[in-house]
Parts: structure tokens; C-alpha cells; sequence
């Protein structure tokens, strides 16, 4: 039987959208008994946790990649909350102590509808700033859609983000177990 899993779900959010999605991602992790942890970029550890088995970072796409200040500073002139201006995922991405082992890090983020195969968007240049920064990348990041620059999240997102998190879940624990069994496997 696989030992328990934790999880830490970092996002960016502007408009709330971004932060359903998290939710929802830890929503279908907890239902395969994944331990999860959901916070704000903001309030997110700099040092990250050495018993944390998966970390999933999400944010919306600015200008076909992560935020940086001048587009969360247009994002406030849209209606956005000021605080959610201050540290966006790009900062935090390249800032971040990652543990000394070799993390599993799962990418995505929210665009909106009419362009859902952009060439360039949040969640793809994330897992790459992550895997510079010696994560793992686990799979392909994953996008959800909003209606509109402000949302809501398209219909069938939420469900779709839930289902994210249990496929996430199944990997996660497919990796653990194979470190442990190649740890095993070294030790005997």
C-alpha cells in the first residue's frame, strides 16, 4: 500500500478564477487521499516543505505567459483586487527553495475560451521556469478556460479541474512508488 501522499497547490489569481481552478485540483486530489495544502502566491512558503511529494503551480495567462508586474497592474485597472498585485508566480517560481530531492511539479493555468490553443501561456513557460529550477515535471500542464478576461470559468472547468487533480494523484503515487521501489531495489 502507498504511503500518504501531500500535495502543495501554489496559485496566482487576479479575478478568482484561477483560484476555483485550485480548489477544484484539490478538491480531486483529496478524493484519492492525496494531503493538500491550497495557498496564494502570497502567503506561499519560500522554503518548501521536504515531505511535500507533489507541488502544483497555477496561473492566468498575461500576455501569453505568467503575470509580471505592468500586466497585474493593468489587471487592478480592470477591477482586480490590489492586493493581488504584489507577487505573481513568476517571482515566487524563481525565488522558491525547493526541497533537496527531486520534487513532481503538475503546471496550469486559465485563458480565456476563444483562444484555448495558445502558442504560449502561463502554464507551459511555469513548468519550465520550475524544471530550471530542478522540479520534476509530472505531465503536460493543463489549461482552463474563462469566458472572458474577467470569467467565469468556462461551464465545464470546474469538473474538468477535479478530474486534473485524481489523474495527478494516480501519477504522484505511481512516482513514489517507484522511488521507493529503486530505493529498495539499491539498498538490498
Amino acid at each position: 500500500m502507498s504511503a500518504e501522499l501531500r500535495a502543495l497547490v501554489v496559485y496566482e489569481s487576479m479575478f478568482g478564477n484561477t483560484e476555483t481552478v485550485a480548489e477544484c485540483v484539490a478538491e480531486g486530489l483529496r478524493l484519492d487521499n492525496v494531503e493538500v495544502e491550497v495557498t496564494e502566491v502570497g502567503q506561499a512558503p519560500m522554503t518548501l516543505p521536504e515531505d511535500v511529494d507533489l507541488l502544483v503551480v497555477g496561473a492566468p495567462t498575461h500576455a501569453f505567459s505568467l503575470s509580471r508586474p505592468g500586466t497585474r497592474a493593468d489587471a487592478v485597472r480592470q477591477g482586480a483586487p490590489q492586493a493581488r498585485q504584489q507577487l505573481g508566480l513568476r517571482e515566487w517560481l524563481a525565488a522558491v527553495v525547493p526541497p533537496h530531492r527531486k520534487l513532481a511539479v503538475a503546471a496550469f493555468d486559465t485563458r480565456v475560451a476563444k483562444v484555448r490553443r495558445l502558442p504560449k501561456a502561463a502554464g507551459p513557460r511555469a513548468a519550465k521556469l520550475a524544471r530550471r529550477r530542478g522540479f520534476m515535471l509530472l505531465t503536460r500542464p493543463a489549461a482552463f478556460c474563462v469566458d472572458d478576461i474577467k470569467g467565469p470559468l468556462a461551464e465545464q472547468e470546474p469538473e474538468h479541474a477535479v478530474e486534473w487533480g485524481r489523474l495527478l494523484a494516480g501519477i504522484t503515487r505511481l512516482h513514489a512508488d517507484a522511488v521507493t521501489a529503486m530505493a529498495a531495489l539499491k539498498d538490498s
